[in-house]
């Protein structure tokens, strides 16, 4: 009974304090974000500098891609995709930056203030990764 009036105590108290989101986790967000959209082959280009530059930059998957420049409310985002063929690049464009744009808010409370989106590359569904013929 004691431990219940604590607890109800402990629940009215505010506590104070600063939160910090990093760039990375608001990158992963966004990636993860975009990958959700029908029509994204992939984050990012294949070449081999930009493999190389992610393997010793130490980012993840899922931020493969996506550069961030964030502040405490709002967030500018640069993502780099690749689509397959057939599907609309300018309704696929709109998706992403509607997904990213509501999930963002809804994760980390960021609103995101532009979306860059470069469509590098387009994969053939014949020649995907995992098609059996």
């Amino acid at each position: 009974m004691i431990q219940e009036k604590t607890m109800a105590k402990s629940a009215q108290i505010e506590v104070q304090g600063e939160t910090t989101i990093e760039d990375s986790v608001i990158a992963s967000i966004a990636g993860l974000a975009s990958s959700e959209v029908e029509g994204v082959a992939a984050m990012g280009s294949s070449s081999l500098r930009s493999s190389m530059a992610e393997r010793f930059s130490g980012k993840d998957a899922h931020s493969r891609g996506v550069e961030v420049e964030s502040g405490k409310k709002e967030a500018i985002l640069d993502l780099t995709l690749k689509v397959i063929y057939g599907f609309s690049i300018p309704t696929i464009v709109a998706e992403v930056r509607r997904m990213v744009t509501m999930r963002l808010l809804e994760m980390v409370g960021l609103v995101a203030k532009e979306i860059n989106i470069s469509v590098v590359d387009i994969e053939f569904p014949d020649r995907m990764p995992g098609k059996l013929e």
